[in-house]
């Protein structure tokens, strides 16, 4: 579910601050990079100033934006959504599904290829190629 801006940013970090986790990069606005990351220890400003450091070379391309993921907190890859079992999630879909493009419901099942909720429209279980974005959502 990464891209080419999402790989690239957490190469970098990889090695610049390996505690920092990226869970979502996105391009807003055409030249605005949006950057959800998570800490151990949580997401403090400390955290988003080493990020925005050692990101020099993205900024020269965009202006960067760094958050915490927050409640609505990004879930990008099968260890996000296995760690968040039992959590109320939305999942929207790049093409239709079941006649749906948007799941909203609990995470019950999390493999190496697809995540299954729990959604109004019962159990449905979605390879993670057809995501186009997913999130938690608040009880």
């Amino acid at each position: 579910m990464s891209n080419p801006i999402q790989r690239e940013v957490e190469a970098t970090l990889a090695t610049a601050t390996p505690d920092v986790e990226v869970l979502l990069a996105e391009v807003v606005g055409g030249g605005t990079l949006r950057l959800f990351v998570d800490h151990p220890d949580g997401v403090t400003l400390e955290v988003c100033e080493r990020v925005t450091r050692a990101l020099d070379d993205v900024r020269e391309r965009f202006a960067l934006e760094v958050s915490s993921p927050g409640t609505q907190r990004p879930l990008t890859r099968p260890a996000h959504f296995r760690r968040f079992l039992g959590s109320r999630a939305r999942v929207r879909t790049r093409d239709s599904v079941a006649g749906h493009k948007s799941f909203t419901g609990e995470l019950v099942g999390a493999t190496d290829a697809e995540v299954t909720l729990a959604a109004e429209t019962g159990i449905i279980s979605i390879p993670y190629a057809d995501i186009h974005r997913s999130n938690l959502v608040e009880e």
